[in-house]
């Protein structure tokens, strides 16, 4: 058994989406309209295109909210995305106007930041240190 589909709940599909692919660097695995404004909106690591996909879910159940914004309040981010380079992707990040609400920070074993991903969400990157 492996991970194949993972959500991350956002407020506008489509600001997740330029956020993900610009920002962020992600490509667009599936783009499928799914009623009248909802779509099957995933995105990839263009390192690994056949991985596991991040899909851009709309927020809209009444109990997404109050969860996402409690999240927020407390400073918990919702996932954790691997780089190689926690220090040079935040500075990457910050130079395209990513708002961090933890700079980079060595934990031992791991180095990680924390950003604002503009659709409601706290998104930790993380790299193992060696």
């Amino acid at each position: 058994m492996r991970v194949y589909v993972t959500s991350v709940l956002v407020d506008d599909q489509e600001t997740a989406h330029r956020f993900y692919t610009e920002k962020l660097g992600f490509v667009t695995k599936n783009d499928i309209p799914m009623g009248d404004t909802d779509r099957w909106l995933t995105v990839v690591s263009p390192e690994d295109p056949d991985g596991c996909e991040v899909l851009l879910e709309p927020s809209g159940h009444p109990a997404a909210k109050p969860w996402k914004e409690a999240l927020v309040n407390d400073g918990i981010p919702i996932t954790s995305f691997q780089v190689d380079d926690v220090r040079g992707e935040f500075e990457r990040l910050r130079g395209l106007g990513v708002r961090f609400t933890q700079e980079p920070l060595s934990m031992g074993p791991v180095t990680t930041a924390v950003l604002d991903d503009t659709c409601g969400n706290l998104i930790q990157i993380m790299q193992m240190n060696a």
